[in-house]
């Protein structure tokens, strides 16, 4: 059961008030954020807030001057208290172009829908068995001001997450145009050479998800070397260890990448970081 918040007026739970014209549902015309919640409170707002309004500004999206980390703080506690339940669980913050118009929208203004779906975890928790990974060949992802955004186009990471079901995986690592590694189907990726986070760049076109931010500067803090770079196929091959990481699940290691083996104690070490910075 999903509770739901439109333009800060909260609706029932099975209220289907939702119109199919609305344009994220048509085009794929907007954003989002997936946002972590414990006791009622999310975590690491101010970076989803930065980044959804960044990604709303990159597709010209008219932002009224009141959104605001503060804003969206409220609008998220309203919902949250209003269905009485103070555990665990995930916002959808989503931002979507007004409806009208086709390709050519009639308006560059946004409507904005806040999900709420609990759940009883109140830390984040490492997987017991490593995932099993391999790359998705078949589509490159290209690079582009919208490659680093959480658009509503994400029709990529659906087919490359057929197909690692379809292969019997638990993942697949997507590749950008110049053939270099960079994200999986949901995660960021690092790998973990002689004590040292390997992230790929920006520029490669990865999603600047929050969490990578998060874990880039924890490791920093921590005395963790980290580095920006591409990344190939053969860096896995080399690698000690290879992470993946998002903003709910927060650290997953992967345990096998063809004939591959790896290790998990960078993984279990950052996910103890990530549970002290929890407020």
């Amino acid at each position: 059961m999903n509770f739901i918040s439109i333009n800060g007026k909260i609706i029932k739970p099975n209220d289907k008030s939702i119109a199919v014209n609305n344009r994220a549902y048509l085009y794929g015309d907007g954003c989002f954020e997936s946002i972590k919640v414990f006791k009622g409170k999310v975590y690491n707002l101010d970076n989803h807030i930065a980044r959804i309004l960044s990604g709303a500004k990159i597709l010209k999206m008219r932002l009224p001057a009141y959104f605001s980390v503060g804003y969206f703080n409220t609008q998220i506690r309203d919902l949250i208290a209003s269905t009485g339940i103070i555990t665990g669980g995930k916002i959808r913050l989503s931002f979507d172009r007004t409806s009208g118009g086709t390709y050519l929208p009639d308006s560059n203004e946004v409507d904005y829908v806040i999900e709420y779906i609990p759940n009883d975890l109140e830390s984040f928790v490492i997987n017991d068995h490593g995932l099993e990974v391999d790359i998705y060949s078949e589509m490159k992802k290209p690079i582009n001001i919208l490659s680093t955004i959480k658009s509503k186009n994400g029709l990529l990471y659906v087919l490359a997450s057929i197909a690692a079901k379809e292969k019997k995986l638990d993942d697949l690592l997507l590749i950008n145009e110049k053939g270099n590694i960079i994200e999986s189907t949901s995660s960021n990726l690092m790998i973990v050479s002689n004590g040292v986070l390997y992230t790929p760049s920006l520029e490669d076109g990865v999603i600047a998800g929050t969490m990578r931010m998060l874990i880039i500067n924890l490791a920093l803090k921590n005395g963790i070397k980290v580095y920006e770079c591409s990344l190939l196929p053969q860096n896995l091959l080399a690698a000690d260890e290879v992470l993946l990481v998002n903003a709910i699940s927060g650290v997953k290691w992967v345990g096998g990448y063809r004939t591959k083996r790896y290790r998990n104690e960078m993984a279990k070490k950052l996910v103890q970081l990530l549970n002290k910075s929890i407020g």
